[in-house]
């Protein structure tokens, strides 16, 4: 008889099977095969907690075939994957399928390769009910709160809402974000750059600083003035110039958080999208024979450790010496240290061969596939490279007892930045933060070297308000104050904008005016629910069961005994918030003969009788409706002519907007991007900027004369230029700010400010 191996999803059986001989069959049991009701609570929170569990709907057939497999085998190695989740579906396998205990055989691998998997096929071990009871206690912990505080937001806000203990905190988060933008002051503040030249007509540009004695702050034009007005005309000197050494360090690898941040900053992913293509990686992909046939190409993605294995350092050091050479590989081994609070399970996120580069295995990877394996392969083997060697040149100058400086910084050995550099936060910064130029070019300088001034220009500044979450910064704020773990954030996410307590506003999450009725109810009536800290300590207790260190029923009882006389105060004592606005409809209940208005239920919105409970007449809306097949629509002719055959073009729709199409298709298949034109002269070649639609009808601007003129910008020209260097200024996409195009250049001011 065969030996049997469980694993979860069928993409990872199917890797699994090419590693082991004709001994071994291999099944999927498609994810979790056991939960709690749906309809009932079942959780028996009189007698220790008790979970009655049954089995998923539809999973009837498939757990009698596995059954009969696990009947028939003489062992049965519970391959799920290897966190809390996947030990407790092991134990929801081998409970439904009837494993005797000598038969059961549990096995992790933290990458799917074939080394790891018959090294763990060679070292199995019994199941860890520590692990299995910090997931049944997450779980237990989510049922008690979404069934007991959810019927609490129907009486009071409206019916089908659902309280969680996660979603809540996190819903509350981008509410209080959005309570700080609006009661956000701008304050008013000044920035003054002078333009410098020395003798021999090198001109470079300074910021004000302050005094000797230190910075001086401009908060008014009166300010602003008083300085200019004090150099105005007057020389400027040299007062110090230090030049430096500096070494920068790379970031270290991914961890579950991190790389959904820079996949988001990066690649624009959501963080669903990074998770499901980081599952496929990890499960297996079929890279071709001559590279190893189907493996798994990543490490376990489910992760906050920042460690790494020897072998994995050896062999991205080997990658390293040979594509970069031996002056980028270090002294010694890069080993990082994880954030306080990590479980630190398994090793950081990074590629299972270092060697296996993107580009080799490019063609057998989906594009998505592809950039999110050379993310991690770069900032992998990045992260075990030597530092990055900086030239620094910082310098003061005085003019009326005013200081003024400049400073940045050129690489001189790129180590580690020769493949990978870490994105910008994306907290915004006042213009007037001091910062370090990269690549700057100044005159050579002496101390006491006498300098003109032939501009100095101020500017007014306001302060900005703090910006709204992204996906990015909502995962990283959670990570920070330890609410959910890796495996968390991205349910966390996707669950409070299907619930509509969260929209999007382009990457931006943005509450609803039911996530801020329901915030402010659960503040006033749960508010330790809400609390991040007390979200954060029921994880540590969390991880407290999964140590062996607190028990199911202990942490439970604790929590329940808090919850229960809150529970009971805040049914009595809640004070109704003000209701939701009522979408009235132009349909008349037939029944009673009132306006129906518009509800939400399961399967989206409907039309209701307002005068329920009193009359429960519904009716489906007509946007539910699938749209009736349209005729074809009349071909729209324009004025332009194919260059290729000469026929006329005509108006087309696709995927991505409009567009400009030959008549002749398909015999001609050629198309244009239909643009727009902005009255602003190419800064390269004088002709006309238009705008254009790039993929996911995303708009950048581009030369009209492109690709004789290669001038292109996601942000938009204007006809004004900067007054420090010259070059045209561009208007920031989505912001009221105008920045320099010349790169070199750090000048910037908002949109309306002269």
């Amino acid at each position: 008889m065969a030996n049997l191996i469980i694993v979860e999803s069928p993409s990872k059986a199917s890797t699994i099977k090419g590693y082991l001989g004709s001994g071994y069959r291999v099944v999927a049991s498609k994810g979790h095969v056991r939960d709690l009701p749906k309809s009932t609570l079942g959780v028996d929170i009189d007698n220790g907690f008790a979970a009655h569990y049954i089995n998923i709907r539809g999973k009837g057939e498939l757990i009698n075939e596995i059954k009969k497999e696990a009947k028939n085998a003489d062992k049965v190695f519970l391959a799920t994957d290897p966190d809390r989740e996947g030990e407790a579906i092991s134990w929801h396998l081998a409970v439904a399928l009837g494993i005797p205990v000598e038969k059961t055989m549990r096995v992790t691998f933290n990458e799917i390769t074939k080394t790891a998997v018959k090294s763990a096929i060679k070292a199995p071990r019994p199941l860890d009910m520590n692990l299995v009871n910090a997931q049944q206690a997450r779980r237990i912990y989510d049922r008690i709160v979404g069934y007991k505080l959810s019927p609490f937001l129907w009486k009071n806000v409206k019916n089908g809402l659902s309280a969680g203990r996660v979603q809540s905190v996190a819903t509350k988060i981008i509410v209080d974000r959005e309570d700080e933008i609006r009661a956000f002051v701008p304050e008013e503040y000044w920035s003054i750059d002078a333009m410098l030249a020395t003798a021999d007509k090198k001109a470079f540009s300074v910021k004000f600083y302050g005094e000797e004695s230190g910075k001086i702050k401009l908060e008014s034009r009166e300010d602003a003035a008083r300085i200019v007005n004090a150099v105005d005309g007057k020389p400027f000197y040299v007062k110090s110039v230090k030049k430096g050494k500096k070494h920068k360090s790379p970031a270290p690898p991914f961890t579950t958080s991190t790389l959904q941040q820079e996949a988001s900053k990066r690649l624009g992913f959501q963080s669903a999208r990074t998770m499901k293509v980081a599952q496929e990686l990890y499960e297996g992909v079929n890279v071709g024979a001559a590279a190893g046939g189907t493996l798994g190409l990543i490490t376990y993605m489910r992760t906050d450790s920042q460690r790494v294995s020897a072998e994995a350092q050896e062999a991205a050091r080997a990658v390293i010496s040979e594509k970069y050479g031996e002056q980028y590989c270090p002294s010694k081994f890069r080993n990082y240290k994880s954030r306080s609070g990590a479980q630190d399970a398994h090793e950081a996120i990074r590629p299972s061969k270092p060697a296996l580069d993107p580009q080799s295995i490019k063609k057998h990877l989906t594009q998505d596939q592809f950039k999110l394996y050379k993310l991690i392969w770069d900032r992998f083997i990045a992260s075990q490279m030597e530092s990055a060697t900086l030239a620094t040149v910082n310098a003061d100058f005085e003019c009326a007892g005013y200081i003024f400086r400049t400073g940045g910084y050129t690489v001189t050995f790129a180590g580690y930045m020769a493949v990978y550099e870490e994105t910008a936060d994306d907290t915004q910064k006042n213009a007037d933060e001091e910062k370090d130029v990269k690549d700057i070019k100044i005159p050579e300088l002496c101390e006491g070297e006498k300098l003109d001034c032939r501009e100095v220009i101020p500017a007014q500044h306001y302060t900005e308000a703090p910006p709204r979450y992204t996906e990015a910064s909502l995962i990283k704020f959670l990570e920070e104050k330890g609410i959910g773990r890796p495996s968390t954030y991205t349910p966390i996410i996707t669950t409070i904008i299907s619930r509509e307590y969260v929209a999007r506003d382009g990457k931006m999450l943005v509450p609803t005016k039911l996530g801020e009725v329901t915030t402010k109810l659960m503040k006033e009536s749960f508010s330790e629910i809400v609390d991040y800290k007390f979200t954060a300590k029921m994880e540590d207790k969390l991880d407290d069961i999964e140590h062996g260190e607190e028990t199911l029923e202990g942490a439970l009882g604790k929590f329940w005994a808090e919850l229960e006389p809150k529970l009971a105060a805040a049914n009595e004592n809640a004070v109704k918030p003000e209701a939701l606005p009522v979408v009235e409809t132009d349909i008349i209940c037939e029944k009673c003969g009132a306006k129906m208005i518009v509800k939400s239920g399961r399967f989206g919105k409907f039309a209701a009788c307002p005068n329920y409970p009193g009359c429960k007449n519904t009716k489906p809306l007509e946007e539910n409706k699938p749209a009736p097949k349209a005729d074809k629509k009349p071909v729209v002719e324009t004025d332009l002519v194919c260059e290729k055959c000469g026929a006329p073009m005509v108006l087309r729709s696709g995927k991505f907007g409009s567009f400009y199409a030959c008549s002749n298709f398909p015999k001609c298949r050629n198309t244009k991007q239909i643009t727009k034109e902005i009255d602003v002269p190419c800064p390269k070649c004088g002709a006309k900027i238009v705008q254009k639609h790039g993929k996911s009808k995303s708009v950048f601007y581009s030369c009209e004369r492109y690709p004789d003129c290669d001038f292109s910008s996601w942000d938009m020209p204007t006809g004004e230029k900067c007054p420090t260097c010259g070059a045209i200024l561009l208007q920031k996409k989505g912001k009221d700010q105008l920045v320099c195009s010349n790169k070199a250049c750090s000048y910037k001011r908002g949109k309306n400010e002269q």
